[in-house]
């Protein structure tokens, strides 16, 4: 994609077919983000990040059942990760998009919402509108700032009250291409009384070069709710020449509950 305007954010919105106020707080977020300035509190040395020079969209093929374990085992996971993955309600997504949502139907007959972001937008917009932001405002820092304007998909959980998830949650974030930058965003709300229990599993292949991965969870839980979190980032740290990492990801994420 081109270098990062208000125009590529918008043509980002308009991929994802986003409605005008989410389109607008994106707009805001990116012009907040153009006067701030980028943090370097991290204890190793690595090149300046080009922004404009990101890839921030690429749209994978979905899957479907009879293709997740091929796509796991492609990915070159571990059995362990593969059974744990296969076994959860899982959200699995690929550079800038949730290409396969399982136990979607049999959580929602139960009133639990467990849908790829951009569903949920279009599903349930009000929702999303209430709690986006609540947690991690989009002004929060440099990298939120940057996430709440160009962020692809992520996972939108909502139980309601008094409910308790009957299944583990899971989502899992590749990032598969090359020089692409991945922003996906995590929206998790606990009605009052409400459990659940939610884990995030993150992955790349080994490259030459760096590649940003810059997510924002927020976790949202009301009066007597219980929300059990964990994450597992299998990240590849690059390797320590001359005082510098060559390659691997810059991982700089804010989650918040």
């Amino acid at each position: 994609m081109a270098k990062l305007t208000e125009n590529l954010v918008r043509e980002i919105s308009s991929i994802r077919g986003e409605p005008a106020w989410l389109t607008d707080w994106r707009v805001a977020a990116f012009h907040a983000w153009t006067q701030m300035r980028e943090p370097h509190w991290a204890e190793f040395e690595y090149a300046p990040i080009d922004y404009d020079a990101l890839n921030y969209y690429n749209e994978p093929t979905p899957i479907d059942n009879s293709d997740l374990r091929d796509t796991y085992d492609k990915m070159g996971l571990p059995e362990s990760e593969k059974r744990a993955l296969m076994g959860m309600a899982t959200d699995t997504v690929i550079d800038s998009r949730s290409v396969h949502t399982s136990y979607t139907a049999e959580l929602e007959k139960l009133g639990i919402i467990f849908l790829p972001f951009s569903d949920a937008v279009k599903k349930y917009p009000e929702l999303v509108k209430k709690y986006l932001g609540h947690v991690v405002p989009a002004t929060d820092n440099f990298f939120a700032a940057l996430n709440a304007a160009v962020f692809s998909d992520g996972t939108f959980v909502y139980v309601p009250p008094h409910t308790k998830c009957p299944i583990d949650l899971a989502s899992y974030f590749r990032i598969e291409t090359a020089k692409i930058g991945q922003f996906e965003r995590t929206l998790i709300i606990a009605d009052c009384g409400a459990e659940l229990s939610y884990m995030e599993g993150c992955s790349a292949p080994r490259r030459p070069n760096h590649q940003l991965h810059s997510g924002v969870v927020e976790i949202i839980a009301l009066d007597d709710a219980r929300v059990k979190y964990a994450t597992v980032q299998n990240w590849y740290a690059g390797t320590p020449a001359h005082g510098k990492n060559v390659g691997g990801i810059l991982n700089f994420v804010t989650k918040r509950g």
